[in-house]
């Protein structure tokens, strides 16, 4: 958590993960299908229901999504049509003696989070690829081995400790914005430089002899913060240091926070803006049916069916523009009643935690290999204990969707 407060940006890799998801979409291998969970090579079905082609196509146009009274409805609809489908404990694919969730190609790894392919024996990584004996890290990795505590680096790079948006950095410690260099120490924003310490230049030999020195100053003088936390070295960054508050990085979107817990922890937080907006339309006001929006909605300032009064960040109000409203209409989807904030924060409480918790196979099915006796595997699942899914492990789940 500490990491991702140095962290605002919404998402990492986002050319691999499209990579990732075509592949999925390739195994899946679905076609004129609605609302289906846990099926493969299949066409013409809703709600996992086998319908032939001309059942499907007169039965899809009972489901007009441009209406929100009926999206909303649909929505509810699936929502209950889920807890009834098995879960995969965890999607790990392709790999050996993983722990974590949304892994492939992967091995000798515990509590590994959105990795895309060859982490080895590596430790708390999350969003990460291409990557050996590594520890602690978010963003991190491509091609790199060694590294520590760090927030997006990695890129050709070995043994970089302690670092935010460092790249093909080889022996770097507390270093921030350093790129192609090596044998640095608390350095900002150098080009392939070698031997520095705070930024100025020293020889090879000044600075093996300093950097040593300067280590033992850490760990006698250690910086403790308002909290009492006391950080010798080896710890990352203080967060008092963080430029960021808590609840507008990205820390807050995998962990969310209060700002009375968030103010326990010693984190800042950013209060919210004073808004003075002049609605031009109440959601309540909205026409039902996209088919009965007119143009002259471009530009107008909607309320936000929040109003304010939830904690995903709300800016209160949002307009549709031109492109969206076409976009809505051409596709038959009805318009929105949440604010982009809101929306990106209603879409996020569908992601599993980046925790996991020890948990057994909850299916009893007699077919399966475990014969009359309910299923007594045990694993680690980011499925946390007590929620109303069921959660299969990995040759229940395969006997049930393949």
């Amino acid at each position: 958590m500490r990491r991702m407060l140095w962290r605002n940006e919404r998402s990492l890799y986002h050319h691999t993960c499209a990579l990732s998801g075509k592949k999925i979409l390739s195994i899946l291998n679905l076609q004129n299908c609605l609302g289906c969970v846990n099926l493969r090579h299949k066409t013409h079905c809703i709600l996992n229901r086998q319908y032939t082609k001309e059942g499907y196509n007169k039965k899809i146009k009972e489901y007009d999504f441009g209406s929100y009274k009926f999206l909303q409805s649909f929505k509810d609809e699936y929502k209950k049509f889920l807890l009834k489908q098995p879960r995969r404990f965890a999607s790990i694919l392709k790999s050996v003696s993983v722990t974590g969730d949304n892994v492939i190609h992967s091995k000798n790894s515990k509590m590994i989070f959105d990795a895309y392919g060859d982490v080895e024996d590596s430790k708390y990584l999350t969003h990460t690829l291409t990557i050996k004996n590594s520890y602690d890290g978010y963003g991190i990795g491509y091609n790199a081995e060694l590294l520590y505590e760090g927030v997006d680096f990695g890129l050709d790079a070995a043994r970089n400790f302690f670092g935010i948006f460092n790249h093909r950095g080889l022996d770097t410690q507390y270093t921030y914005m350093c790129y192609s260099s090596k044998n640095l120490f608390g350095c900002v924003g150098l080009r392939s430089k070698q031997y520095c310490i705070l930024n100025k230049q020293y020889t090879k030999g000044e600075y093996e002899k300093l950097v040593p020195q300067i280590i033992a100053q850490m760990n006698d003088m250690p910086y403790v913060d308002k909290k009492g936390r006391v950080y010798k070295y080896g710890e990352f960054f203080p967060t008092e240091f963080s430029p960021f508050y808590y609840n507008e990085t990205i820390a807050q979107e995998y962990y969310p926070l209060t700002e009375k817990r968030a103010s326990d922890f010693g984190f800042k937080w950013k209060n919210k803006d004073k808004r003075d907006y002049q609605i031009d339309i109440s959601t309540e006001n909205l026409p039902d049916h996209i088919k009965n929006v007119e143009e002259s909605i471009v530009g107008k300032v909607i309320e936000c069916i929040h109003k304010g009064g939830c904690e995903e960040q709300c800016i209160e109000a949002f307009k549709i523009t031109s492109d969206e409203l076409q976009f809505y209409k051409r596709n038959n989807i009805a318009l929105p009643r949440l604010c982009p904030n809101c929306r990106h924060f209603q879409r996020l409480k569908k992601r599993n935690p980046l925790k996991l918790w020890h948990r057994g196979c909850m299916c009893g099915k007699q077919n399966h290999f475990h014969g009359k006796e309910k299923c007594k595997v045990k694993f680690e699942t980011s499925y946390a204990s007590g929620r109303p899914e069921i959660v299969y492990c990995e040759k229940c789940y395969q006997a049930e969707v393949y």
